[in-house]
């Protein structure tokens, strides 16, 4: 085990290279490498997390699994998500993040091939944990990363254009993923991911690199004269005192339930989404799976946008981006929910909705714990904050697929689905964490 741990240790500090052009022309190759990297491969990898959401109908009509067992299915993803993105939040600060993201995407593409040949709930739910299991190292490495090679005063841009990640993965998922089913089975909802996930891990490898000081470098802050500087109270102490210090800042708690009540209705909307287009609207699972993309390529726009408006129009401010974001969450979900049934105003809801939430997920789901945390403990509030955000997406998955089940009828070959009571727990959700949210409007940039 400490072979292995040593294995995946940041390297060494290399000697210092002398030559300015040099250190300028490695950090503008290796700036936009590692963005690739951390951008593009985990949006693909995230397609091996979100596939259950694509063959949920197809499972339930063919009886292998029932809408309960599949929340337990589910559920199983999030609470090991959640206890590994605290652990591996801690160890990401340690780690070669080269090594650790390929190992890490290979191993949850090798889970979701293995579960194209799954048909038993135990079974399914030992491997869809693991799957989370691994997943967990994403984020972490992701955040680790992009500190190391992104200075402060970049911090917000550069964490918005890294959460497009999880939109280009949704957009992915419902498009190609749900494609595949439809053409080819629910097993393929599984087996694509899987193959496309060993491509990436391949990928992720030859574009990454461990911390600037390992290749000879000096830091990012000083290269980019950055007026931070670690010389007082976190340069005394050691990684792992900061690390334990954010558990003294109240503000990441608040921070973590506001998270939590995002990620509820986030998942709902991922994992039950299509299931609600197909069953409530009678959309295909293309066209389904269609209008869900249009709110994950909004989400694209709307990450970004968090990362701009709150650095340039709010001075790094995040609570008052919060607010406005959340307010086009909740606009765009009662469009979708209690909106027109024509299709270009769910369009409009998706729209809104994809913006909002992506925007929120983007600062209560890691922007605002890393500004409020030492700079040294990035990985640390990760995890913390991850933690209460997938054991809510945890609940989530279970309490949904309980009220979906039991406001569900059958009548002859044919299933009636009431979806009221679940839409009003995905809304209430997101209220709680817009006020959640807004407790913290004092809350200002750690310097």
């Amino acid at each position: 085990m400490n072979v292995l741990l040593r294995s995946f240790a940041t390297g060494a500090e290399a000697p210092r290279i002398e030559q300015q052009s040099e250190i300028d022309r490695l950090f503008r190759r290796n700036r936009i490498r590692v963005m690739l990297a951390i951008t593009i491969g985990y949006g693909l990898i995230y397609m091996c997390r979100l596939a259950i959401g694509v063959v949920k109908k197809p499972l339930i009509d063919q009886g292998i699994f029932t809408p309960t067992e599949l929340g337990t299915i589910g559920s199983a993803l999030f609470y090991t998500y959640a206890l590994g993105k605290l652990t591996n939040g801690f160890l990401a600060d340690h780690a070669n993040a080269r090594r650790f993201l390929t190992a890490a995407f290979l191993l949850t593409a090798i889970c979701n091939l293995f579960m194209g040949f799954t048909t038993t709930v135990l079974a399914a739910t030992i491997i869809w944990g693991l799957n989370g299991w691994f997943q967990s190292f994403g984020a972490p490495g992701g955040v680790v990363a992009m500190t190391a090679w992104f200075s402060n005063k970049e911090r917000g841009r550069a964490y918005g254009v890294w959460s497009t990640a999880h939109s280009i993965g949704e957009g992915l998922t419902f498009l190609v993923v749900g494609g595949l089913v439809s053409y080819l089975g629910w097993q393929w909802g599984y087996w694509g991911p899987g193959l496309i996930g060993i491509v990436t891990a391949i990928g992720v490898f030859a574009l990454m690199q461990d911390r600037p000081q390992t290749l000879g470098l000096p830091s990012v802050n000083e290269w980019k004269k950055d007026q931070y500087t670690e010389t007082s109270e976190s340069s005394a102490r050691s990684t792992l005192a900061l690390q334990f210090s954010i558990l003294k800042i109240p503000a990441i708690w608040v921070l973590a339930l506001a998270s939590a009540t995002t990620y509820i209705t986030r998942y709902g909307i991922n994992s039950w989404g299509i299931l609600y287009l197909q069953e409530a609207r009678g959309y295909s699972l293309p066209m389904a799976g269609t209008l869900l993309m249009i709110s994950t390529l909004a989400g694209i726009a709307g990450a970004v946008a968090f990362g701009f408006t709150s650095d340039k129009l709010f001075n790094a401010r995040r609570p008052p981006a919060n607010l406005l974001f959340a307010i086009l969450e909740l606009l765009g979900l009662a469009i979708i929910f209690f909106g027109p049934t024509n299709t270009p105003m769910l369009i409009v809801g998706m729209l809104l909705f994809g913006m909002g939430l992506t925007g929120l997920v983007t600062s209560l789901g890691g922007l605002f714990g890393v500004d409020i945390a030492p700079k040294r403990a990035a990985g640390a509030a990760m995890g913390v904050v991850g933690i209460f955000s997938y054991i809510g997406a945890a609940i989530q998955e279970q309490v949904s697929g309980i009220l979906i089940d039991q406001n569900m009828a059958i009548a002859g070959d044919d299933r009636i689905y009431d979806f009221g009571p679940v839409i009003w727990f995905w809304i209430g959700s997101s209220v709680v964490s817009m006020l959640l949210a807004a407790s913290l409007w004092r809350t200002r940039l750690r310097d």
